[in-house]
């Protein structure tokens, strides 16, 4: 089972050379592609440097994953933030979880960077299904041919990784699996973790409820000034 892991990064040399090393250490050759959304620091030449395939996108995050999800040859897409690392044993989860025809895809359980006791609590949360604990940092994988049937993310300024999770449960099972992922708490540090908390809850409430992304992403901004 090839794996194609999908990166998108803008100015994140900072913290993309250990995210890569996270995913050479998966084992089995895996392709790794950096989808730069120009950056003005080094994080293309980090990329390219460090043994990943590295293509320009124009900026959003939805827009570089399906960059990177075009150009991939893995049978599994595995789509992590660029200041999120995976769990040494992700391969052999995802080829476990996989081996079941029914599951489509997943996530892992989220952990950061920090000793903050909400954050802690946040992180112990995610272990379970409920699908308003589970966004992109979690890192999704997805089968290939889903993700493609599916149209792949729609490109949407937030949002866009639930809306996929939601989709991907109408195509077949998901599965949260038992290993963390390691998530910088970067945001939450500099804007209060209980108020980056409470702004994301209300996010995907609005979400649900059917507010557009667009309309949530000028709320978003009004509240992070």
């Amino acid at each position: 089972m090839r794996i194609t892991i999908v990166i998108p990064a803008l100015n994140e040399a900072s913290v993309l050379p250990s995210t890569l090393a996270a995913a050479r250490a998966l084992g089995g050759d895996p392709e790794i592609v950096v989808v730069d959304g120009g950056s003005s620091d080094d994080t293309p030449r980090i990329a390219r440097e460090r043994g990943a395939s590295c293509v320009a996108a124009p900026p959003g995050r939805a827009v570089a994953m399906n960059r990177g999800a075009a150009l991939a040859g893995g049978e599994v897409l595995i789509f992590v933030h660029a200041d999120t690392r995976l769990p040494p044993d992700a391969g052999r989860r995802i080829a476990s979880a996989l081996a079941e025809p029914d599951v489509v895809g997943g996530c892992f359980r989220l952990s950061f960077d920090s000793r903050r006791r909400l954050l802690s609590l946040y992180a112990f949360c995610t272990r379970f299904g409920f699908r308003l604990l589970h966004y992109g940092d979690a890192a999704y994988f997805v089968r290939a041919e889903v993700f493609r049937r599916l149209g792949g993310y729609r490109e949407y300024p937030l949002m866009e990784d639930l809306d996929l999770w939601l989709r991907m449960r109408c195509c077949g099972r998901t599965v949260v699996l038992p290993s963390c992922v390691v998530t910088s708490a970067r945001r939450y540090e500099r804007r209060g973790a209980l108020r980056q908390q409470a702004l994301n809850t209300a996010l995907v409430l609005l979400f649900m409820l059917g507010v557009h992304p667009r309309r949530l992403k000028r709320f978003y901004a009004a509240n992070v000034r």
